[in-house]
């Protein structure tokens, strides 16, 4: 089923690039993250979308091989056209269903994992099996960032969160805004330590480093 979101009628530009407000929005205070973080080396992105991210933060982040993913290919030639347009290493995208078990495996293995506004558009077994999936696809140590909307001891922390999430469950009653405390114990669980890093618009960046004996 298609969901309907605020970035679903985004204006496509003759090249065929998705333009996505959201990911404008969004992008410096992802991209100083990564920053802060470091990051460098073979980083995957778990559902690109417009693969409006992946130019505009590898090109600003030079040491980053950086691999575009999404679960549909038909967002590959806007992910392809804006590679097209950017300095950065980016590689071709590949198909990923993350919320399908055995996702990681056939990856490799990854110095980074970035994931976007992912965790509310998928079920909870979904969510569960992405956590999961974290720790065989990264290399000890690494660290997987995780950007988006939580609820908070079960409260979305906005009316505007709150009208979004009811939006997302009316659509799917599968689907919504994860709890913080669901999502962290599940990532510790899978051997990572996790901060919280507090975003624009009430969004979280959780960065979670997995830890060396894994």
């Amino acid at each position: 089923m298609s969901l309907g979101l605020p970035d679903s009628a985004a204006e496509v530009l003759p090249d065929g690039r998705r333009m996505v407000t959201s990911a404008e929005r969004n992008l410096a205070p992802i991209l100083g993250v990564l920053r802060e973080e470091a990051v460098s080396g073979r980083l995957l992105e778990i559902a690109s979308g417009s693969g409006l991210h992946a130019a505009r933060m590898a090109e600003a982040l030079p040491g980053v091989d950086w691999q575009p993913s999404d679960v549909d290919a038909g967002h590959f030639r806007s992910i392809t056209a804006w590679a097209a347009v950017s300095k950065g290493q980016i590689r071709q995208p590949v198909l990923v269903d993350a919320a399908r078990a055995g996702w990681a495996g056939k990856l490799g293995r990854y110095d980074a994992v970035l994931v976007v506004n992912l965790l509310h558009l998928i079920p909870a077994t979904g969510a569960e099996v992405l956590l999961a999936g974290l720790a065989e696809v990264l290399v000890p140590g690494g660290v997987a960032l995780i950007y988006g909307p939580f609820l908070r001891d079960g409260q979305a922390t906005s009316p505007g969160d709150a009208a979004f999430d009811a939006s997302l469950r009316v659509q799917d009653p599968k689907i919504g805004f994860k709890d913080l405390c669901w999502v962290e114990g599940r990532l510790r669980e899978a051997g990572f330590a996790v901060m919280q890093r507090e975003m624009p618009a009430n969004n979280l960046m959780l960065v979670a480093h997995l830890l060396t004996f894994n």
